[in-house]
């Protein structure tokens, strides 16, 4: 996975802005639905927050307070600290995270937690638990997908075609799964669930 977001790191944004192989997708209601989540983002109180696999930064930039990126992709870490100066950036493994006990307010994540597998997702959280009081997640809705999980292909502008392992949520399924919490938002494309 982490060569994959290495060498998507260049266009990852296209995904976002509907640009590059995504401008022929057809995705009803995208723009408006992530400018929501980008508005729910925005109005979350200030804390000090790590954003983990912030990869380019497009997330990061819109979160309250001071803000620590953390990414296995150095590639994505330049571009999230070209958009985001004020932030500070760390290349690191997320199952390990390289900090103390209670040294962020907040642990922030999007579009990560749903890549892993159940082994990892228990030292995920863990983690999490650790470094953080508060965990706020954002993920892919189960509304547009046919599937709970699935090994799906990923064809980058190159041409090359990698395989990632991508799970879909329900807010109620997320929040149960994260142990409870707040659903921040439960759409078409996107979830998002902030827990205590």
């Amino acid at each position: 996975m982490r060569a994959y977001y290495e060498a998507r790191a260049p266009e990852y944004d296209d995904w976002w802005n509907g640009t590059g192989l995504f401008a022929e997708r057809d995705r009803p209601g995208w723009e408006a639905e992530r400018d929501t989540l980008i508005a729910i983002l925005r109005g979350l109180p200030p804390a000090r927050t790590l954003d983990v696999a912030c990869g380019t930064g497009f997330l990061t930039q819109h979160l309250p307070g001071r803000i620590t990126g953390l990414d296995a992709s150095p590639t994505s870490l330049r571009i999230a600290a070209e958009r985001i100066p004020d932030a500070s950036f760390v290349e690191s493994d997320a199952l390990r995270l390289p900090f103390e006990a209670r040294t962020f307010d907040r642990l922030f994540t999007s579009h990560f937690y749903g890549h892993l597998e159940e082994a990892e997702r228990g030292r995920f959280l863990s983690e999490a638990d650790r470094v953080a009081s508060e965990l706020v997640v954002v993920d892919a809705s189960r509304a547009h997908a046919d599937v709970d999980e699935e090994y799906q292909p990923r064809v980058l502008n190159d041409g090359s075609t990698w395989t990632v392992y991508k799970r879909y949520f329900t807010g109620a399924g997320l929040a149960g799964e994260l142990g409870g919490g707040e659903i921040l938002h439960d759409g078409r494309w996107f979830v998002a669930v902030r827990t205590s």
